[in-house]
């Protein structure tokens, strides 16, 4: 790790004039409400800010604060959180917002919010400095970057991580960034996010230009590192669109745990890594109906894509588990990604 001389105070003069308005942030002099942080940054694992915004400002009109999230049922969050994917996050969320409501509140130190469900290390240092004032640095994929960058780290990702979290920690230590947590947490991810992005840095606009290591050593588009990806195997399966004289659709619910666990789903054959013939596929349709294939729909998982051809048919009337929607009802069902395109896929044909 190399030597870095930056000063927090700096960085926070820079997000004193720069700072991103989000919905979730408190304005200057306002204190952070922790729901509000929790909820946002529960929401942001492994999503955009863009593309959070519209689901937080619905999802908190329909929750407005801890205690309504926990007095819903399970199937109403699943359905405000159908699109954002990794469903096991709103199943958390959910547990989580009893756990607290049951305490009258969340815990204010950083062992406290690691022991509520759904909550790890990130997560609970984000809380704790955004909303409690707590001295720690949450270490996100922006801070990562900064830090590697900042301190010319080039061990590579996944392993360099441990060397970085310890570069973001001693950015922490500045008695700057101690005196003003909150902020200095939230400068770290404007950095990032704004200036010190993964492709073609803004260098000249940074605030710690001069004392970055990675620039002056000319590598910082390089940094971090990142160790090879294995490719991603491919799995297969069939999902069936069966509706009925009326031109309902048949759904059902898919197993309470597991992947999309929860979330209403078309009928479908299990995902495996051989094809499906069609004649294998149709043993697993929900009735016997002249089914015809409309097209395949392709989907990325974080371990593995997925391709599943839908079939279609119409009967005069279904008797087959799961309930009967209208079409155009669809949209207030807990559909996830993957199903809403072999929606779109079957009513487009």
């Amino acid at each position: 790790m190399s030597s870095a001389t930056v000063a927090a105070s700096d960085l926070l003069d820079w997000y004193d004039r720069h700072r991103r308005r989000m919905p979730w942030r408190a304005l200057p002099g306002q204190a952070a409400d922790p729901y509000r942080v929790w909820l946002s940054e529960i929401m942001l694992q492994q999503t955009t800010v863009a593309a959070v915004v519209p689901y937080y400002d619905r999802f908190l009109t329909r929750f407005p604060d801890v205690a309504a999230l926990s007095a819903a049922g399970e199937a109403e969050v699943m359905q405000a959180w159908a699109g954002l994917g990794y469903y096991a996050r709103a199943r958390n969320l959910h547990a989580c917002a009893r756990a607290v409501a049951g305490a009258g509140g969340f815990p204010d130190t950083l062992e406290g919010l690691r022991a509520l469900p759904g909550i790890g290390p990130y997560t609970a240092a984000a809380v704790g400095a955004i909303a409690f004032a707590i001295p720690v640095v949450p270490v996100d994929g922006n801070v990562e970057r900064v830090a590697a960058r900042v301190f010319a780290v080039e061990a590579p990702l996944p392993a360099g991580r441990a060397a970085l979290h310890e570069a973001a920690a001693r950015l922490g230590r500045d008695a700057a960034a101690r005196a003003r947590p909150a902020d200095f947490a939230q400068a770290l991810f404007d950095l990032g996010a704004t200036i010190c992005t993964p492709a073609s840095p803004a260098c000249a606009l940074c605030p710690w230009r001069e004392g970055c290591a990675a620039r002056r050593q000319g590598i910082a588009a390089d940094l971090p590192r990142k160790a090879a990806k294995k490719p991603r195997p491919l799995r297969h399966g069939v999902h069936f669109w069966l509706t009925d004289a009326a031109g309902r659709v048949l759904l059902r619910r898919r197993p309470p745990r597991g992947l999309l666990g929860g979330m209403t789903e078309l009928p479908g054959t299990p995902w495996r890594e051989a094809f499906w013939p069609a004649e294998d596929a149709l043993d697993h349709a929900p009735m016997r109906a002249d089914w015809r294939a409309l097209g395949e729909v392709r989907h990325g998982f974080t371990h593995f894509e997925l391709s599943l051809t839908v079939y279609a048919a119409r009967v005069a009337t279904i008797q087959a588990e799961g309930w009967l929607a209208e079409p155009a009802a669809l949209d207030g069902e807990a559909l996830p990604s993957l199903m809403r395109k072999c929606v779109r896929l079957a009513t487009a044909a």
